[in-house]
């Protein structure tokens, strides 16, 4: 488990939206998608592909600050046709992943997250923000879906380290995540060494790659513990296994789900 090479973030946005690409198409856009009630199908699809064009326009133009839409070329597709809105999708992540690739990881430029300001943010958020939405499009599309677990495991790294960083900014809701003698451990059934240790101090919470015993432990195929911690999949599915206090997942995931 770790990071996963630079050109690998990049391959994986192009082959991440082609398979997000591949739900939506014949599906119908319109239809409320069920782990983001707010967004129709379609929405999510321009979501995605917006937020690559947002993320590559930042890396192509050196921005040192964020960027508003509309200076962002293309942000959206023109029309409702199903077909530009899949051309649209192809050509943003075509493009944002060759931007990406170009400037290489360690081009300095802006992004939100205050430990990490450079172009290798980009390029492993964006590969993660689609492997997460690509089960959202899968889920309303009622299809199936999996994903690599190297990437798998880095969503669930990467998600400790914003909810983390989140905490030392005061985020109200992380902020809450911390008490003494809690621990949650996440066991992976199906990959060696996916494991992670969740401690929650007095002063917030740490993390590791850990076999251990905890207050609540969450078992199961890697894929489906990284749906669990996103909130896409329920704790209580028959698809993972849920030991010890319950409660203590739903705390956790009800505070660790800002913005």
């Amino acid at each position: 488990m770790g990071l996963l090479a630079h050109e690998r973030y990049c391959d994986e946005i192009v082959s991440g939206t082609d398979a997000l690409r591949a739900a939506v198409r014949g599906a119908d856009l319109d239809a409320t998608v069920p782990t983001c009630p707010d967004w129709t199908l379609r929405e999510l699809a321009v979501h995605v592909g917006g937020g690559h064009r947002w993320a590559g326009e930042i890396v192509r133009t050196r921005a040192r600050e964020a960027l508003p839409d509309e200076r962002v070329p293309a942000f959206t597709p023109e029309g409702d046709d199903p077909a530009v809105l899949d051309a649209w999708l192809a050509d943003g992540a075509a493009r944002t992943a060759e931007t990406l690739r170009e400037a290489g990881p360690g081009l300095e430029v802006w992004s939100w997250y205050g430990p990490d300001r450079s172009a290798g943010f980009w390029a492993r958020r964006m590969a993660i923000e689609t492997v997460v939405h690509r089960a959202d499009a899968s889920l309303a599309a009622k299809v199936a879906y999996a994903a690599s677990p190297d990437l798998a495991a880095d969503t669930i790294d990467e998600w400790l380290e914003i909810v983390a960083c989140a905490q030392a900014d005061g985020d109200p809701e992380a902020a809450e995540l911390r008490g003494a003698g809690r621990s949650l451990h996440l066991h992976a059934t199906d990959v060696p060494d996916a494991e992670w240790l969740i401690e929650l101090g007095e002063d917030g919470f740490t993390w590791r790659h850990a076999h251990a015993r905890a207050t609540v432990a969450l078992r199961g195929p890697l894929t489906d513990l990284m749906l669990v911690f996103n909130r896409r999949l329920a704790p209580d599915s028959d698809r993972v296994e849920l030991l010890g206090d319950a409660e203590l997942l739903d705390f956790w995931l009800a505070r660790s789900s800002f913005g």
